[in-house]
């Protein structure tokens, strides 16, 4: 009986299996056959149904299908390229919670550390954890009196592992769930807190802070792109221009990108109406023209003046969305780009729903991007106007400073220390180089058009295309 079921299970898998291979070339008869030469796709298929059909017969233990399906799944998708994956249901209900700006739960963020603890890197400000005496730093070690190594015991990775405290933690609003904790005091002594939450419908804006500093700079600094992020963005601008804004900084450090979009919607608040701000090529077609062949125009006027002073901050972290941002502005000279060389994701990835299994998705690369200079980013990244190096240490210190403002209450969003830059004097403080380089700039000269002419450097150096080896060597 086993060896009939076993069987069974095979065929149903492989089928799937095969669907899903169907899904990734598009269906098409002409993706299906004639692959090196003769060779049908069903033929290169082979081993793993074979694979599978050992696992099947022969596995010691009885083998889950589900997560045998993910991990095909996840195998496939991680061979294509650095980009594309597979996305089990519950992470996919996150993204879309993520991408639309709001959830359910108590509003924090998570992340691990060094050892593997799962830590608060940061309460969102008003949000039901930081009410209820949530700070950052916090070791999360039990949820709802279960300790988080006893429900997290079999999680293979550490994203499973914040993805398995993540779940504990959110519910609906309304509900409540108590969060242990352990922190480390100002003695150094350790105490563990239990802290019971009412959880909440938590608004996750793209503004993480925004504020007028040195004599009516407007400093921006967005967290990543989402559907609102454009409206959220020219609200607050329209705040500074009453309180005599006369020019601003658009933060995009550790920015890692969002809604595609979100881009153009950010670059129409800056540029003038018609002006180019990315266009997208997928694969050549047998006709010779691209597939996903599309471009992104602004279709607004700017909200502020054209000869406004407009730095973008940007570092290493940032990607996808704010290299199109960056590389946009960069290239119609309407901002200084400060900082240092961006990540360089300049893909596009298409969202596929899977009806099986059910919830899930492909996250799958269907093109590049290129800036309006024509060339694509992807593996390269953007060089800056004027270049400010900090290494990674000092800028997670940076970040975490930063941070920990909140502890003392979510009115000090926009008052989060940067260091002296910001009037925060004390000698131990990280120094935000970045920002006062830029700052330093646009007080050198108030009129933008010199400073332009004094650090814009040419767009053939700082957005140039990567080689046709590194393109050909991509590490996954």
């Amino acid at each position: 009986m086993r060896k009939k079921s076993s069987k069974a299970e095979f065929l149903a898998l492989f089928t799937f299996l095969l669907g899903a291979v169907l899904v990734l070339t598009n269906g098409f008869s002409a993706h299906i056959f004639a692959q090196d030469g003769e060779r049908a796709i069903y033929e290169q298929i082979e081993p793993i149904g074979d694979v599978l059909a050992e696992i099947l017969q022969n596995y010691v233990y009885e083998p889950d299908l589900d997560k045998a399906v993910e991990g095909a799944l996840m195998g496939i998708m991680s061979s294509l390229d650095r980009n594309s994956s597979y996305i089990p249901a519950q992470h996919f209900t996150q993204m879309r919670e993520d991408t639309e700006g709001e959830f359910e739960g108590i509003g924090v963020q998570i992340k691990l550390n060094e050892e593997n603890l799962v830590y608060v890197f940061q309460p969102f400000p008003d949000a039901p954890a930081s009410k209820a005496g949530v700070k950052s730093g916090d070791i999360i070690v039990g949820v709802d009196g279960v300790d988080v190594e006893t429900f997290a015991a079999d999680a293979t990775t550490r994203g499973e592992k914040l993805s398995l405290v993540s779940d504990r933690i959110k519910g609906p609003r309304g509900t409540s769930v108590e969060v242990t904790v352990e922190r480390v005091g100002d003695d150094e002594e350790i105490s563990t807190h239990d802290i019971l939450i009412k959880r909440g419908k938590i608004p996750v804006n793209s503004i993480v802070e925004a504020r007028l500093i040195q004599g009516g700079v407007g400093y921006l600094r967005i967290s990543d792109f989402k559907k609102k992020t454009a409206d959220d963005i020219k609200k607050t601008i329209k705040e500074f221009e009453q309180d005599g804004m006369r020019a601003l900084i658009l933060d995009l450090r550790w920015n890692p990108g969002g809604l595609l979009n979100a881009s153009r919607e950010v670059c129409e608040l800056f540029l003038p109406k018609g002006k180019l701000v990315t266009s997208t090529k997928g694969r050549e077609n047998t006709k010779g023209s691209y597939m996903d062949d599309m471009m992104l125009v602004t279709e607004k006027k700017p909200i502020i003046p054209e000869n406004m002073p407009l730095v973008v901050l940007v570092s290493r972290g940032s990607a996808s969305s704010s290299e199109i941002v960056t590389g946009a502005l960069q290239f119609h000279k309407r901002a200084l780009i400060v900082g240092e060389q961006t990540f360089g994701k300049g893909s596009v990835q298409t969202i596929i729903p899977l009806s099986q299994p059910a919830g899930a998705a492909l996250r799958l690369t269907t093109a590049l991007y290129y800036t309006p200079g024509d060339v694509t980013i992807d593996l390269v990244g953007i060089s800056p106007d004027v270049n400010v190096e900090m290494d990674e240490e000092a800028q997670y210190n940076l970040r975490v400073q930063m941070i920990k403002t909140l502890d003392d209450g979510p009115e000090f969003i926009n008052r989060q220390n940067h260091g002296a830059v910001t009037g925060n004097i004390d000698e131990e403080f990280v120094q935000d180089e970045v920002l006062a380089r830029a700052l330093g700039i646009i007080n050198e000269d108030s009129q933008f058009e010199n400073l332009l002419e004094k650090y814009h450097r040419d767009i053939r150096d700082t957005q140039k295309m990567a080689s046709d080896e590194a393109i050909k060597n991509k590490v996954h």
